[in-house]
């Protein structure tokens, strides 16, 4: 699996709104300067975010974007597939390879299945809540919710 720049930077957009979320609109510019990303990079990530449901935004001079939902309701796993698509793709065995044992393809594409599966779950599992606690966490600002 690898990540594009486009993965890395949208997901760097996402947790810098969810840091501020609740505080109303937040610009690109402001984004792409603490997340040292190129402006006109990251309006294109934030048009499919939008498009997608994970942002909501407002243009003009006073705009900005927002997570359209609370960040312990947005997973990596969602954000990454709308960034890059499939992380895995379905059908990862090659056409031209034509094994003489049939289970050995069978073998390997249940491999490449787990594996998909394992990906998706651990991305499932975190959230922009999660990696605004694990900040937290390293700058000694725990908060705990009851």
């Amino acid at each position: 699996m690898r990540i594009s720049s486009k993965g890395e930077y949208g997901l760097r957009a996402l947790f810098d709104l969810a840091q501020h979320y609740g505080e109303g609109l937040v610009q690109s510019e402001d984004i792409a300067t603490r997340q040292g990303i190129p402006v006109n990079y990251l309006n294109q990530m934030l048009i499919l975010l939008r498009r997608a449901g994970i942002i909501d935004s407002l243009r003009g001079p006073q705009g900005g974007h927002m997570l359209a939902r609370p960040p312990a309701q947005v997973t990596l796993l969602e954000a990454l597939t709308v960034l890059e698509g499939p992380l895995m793709p379905g059908d990862t065995t090659r056409d031209d390879l034509l094994p003489t044992q049939p289970d050995d393809r069978e073998v390997m594409d249940q491999i490449w299945l787990e594996l998909r599966e394992t990906i998706e779950k651990a991305l499932r599992a975190i959230t922009l809540e999660d990696l605004c606690q694990r900040k937290n966490q390293r700058a000694g600002n725990l908060m705990y919710y009851i």
